[in-house]
């Protein structure tokens, strides 16, 4: 199978994905992870204000097949939650780079950013799956 992938992202092990966007990061869950997934239909966002914790879970989301845990790829402050995904859960699936994104989170550590993979590591463990 031939996944999508954000070149501008960093990647986690537990396949979120984090780009920066001027000050805030852009979270969400990469291709792999929307595609094991199957059809997308529920997100439990985390309320905006919410701290995050890096590689700990921070929201659910629930699809036709299982609820998953979403891990956070980083430290944070939540400052903005898809509302869309409410009405339309499945952009997750459709565009999980683009309108499938989860939260935009205010860093507390930057540096965090330095132990995730770059686009080239993350492509090699997908292909070991």
């Amino acid at each position: 199978m031939e996944y999508k992938f954000d070149q501008k992202a960093r990647y986690s092990k537990t396949h979120e994905w984090v780009r920066m966007d001027g000050a805030e990061a852009v979270v969400g869950i990469t291709d792999y992870a929307q595609n094991k997934l199957s059809d997308v239909v529920f997100t439990d966002l985390p309320a905006v204000g919410k701290v995050l914790t890096k590689e700990s879970a921070f929201m659910v989301i629930e699809s036709v097949k299982a609820a998953e845990e979403v891990f956070a790829p980083v430290s944070g402050a939540v400052t903005a939650r898809n509302e869309k995904l409410v009405k339309a859960p499945e952009l997750v699936n459709k565009d999980p780079f683009g309108d499938g994104w989860l939260v935009r989170v205010r860093l507390s550590d930057v540096k965090e950013l330095d132990s995730l993979m770059d686009l080239a590591s993350y492509r090699k463990l997908v292909e070991t799956l």
